[in-house]
């Protein structure tokens, strides 16, 4: 009898890609998956509770790796925020289109099951985005604060899915049309956040307000 597999996390992701890619499904239990690849069922759950928490952390793992490429760049470390993210961007989708047939596998057509198999991914994305330092108004009223970090982080978490859909859909040589439409979309979200106008409003209204009350 062979020996069986001692098994890794990225084993496990690996032999999981493979089987829906070849079979068009999930295995129909973690006994048959851990049977079919010769290794021990137990093994699958020191690493993972169960398929979901699995595909949840394959989408996390595309993401480590895009930030592992970004902050081993010098020139990366010295961007602003808007060309941070469109680094981010453009080094993600490398990561996707790696594994294309796969993400469409998961993601096209799942409906909510597609938001719950991006939940990891959401997180560490929304942390990304506070990490860019993207100017917003200075209201000294905590709750408005945490409510235009909420607003900046959704914001950019749904433009980033519609980038995704848009590439799942994109037939172009080399996804070409997504990365015209990445830069397009970032720089209208940065210019629909910029708040150099707004400002400018507010303080000729806080100069009114002083003259008014002189």
């Amino acid at each position: 009898m062979a020996k069986k597999k001692n098994m890794t996390p990225d084993k496990l992701i690996s032999f999981y890609m493979d089987y829906v890619l070849m079979h068009n499904q999930a295995p129909k239990s973690v006994y048959a998956f851990a049977k079919d690849n010769n290794f021990d069922e137990a093994d699958f759950y020191k690493h993972f509770a169960s398929f979901e928490a699995l595909e949840k952390a394959i989408f996390k793992i595309f993401f480590n790796n895009t930030m592992r490429v970004l902050e081993a760049s010098e020139d990366y470390q010295s961007f602003d925020a808007r060309n941070k993210l469109l680094s981010f961007y453009f080094t993600f989708f490398e990561n996707l289109t790696a594994n294309r047939s796969y993400v469409v596998y998961a993601l096209k057509d799942k409906g909510p099951k597609a938001m719950s198999t991006l939940s990891e991914l959401k997180q560490a994305f929304k942390k990304f985005i506070d990490t860019l330092d993207i100017e917003s108004i200075d209201i000294k009223e905590p709750r408005i604060t945490k409510l235009q970090d909420y607003t900046k982080q959704e914001s950019f978490w749904i433009q980033l899915m519609m980038v995704m859909k848009f590439w799942m859909d994109d037939t172009s040589a080399s996804f070409e049309k997504t990365d015209i439409f990445i830069e397009k979309a970032i720089n209208a979200g940065f210019d629909l956040m910029d708040v150099k106008p707004l400002k400018s409003v507010l303080d000729l209204g806080k100069f009114l307000f002083k003259e008014k009350m002189h």
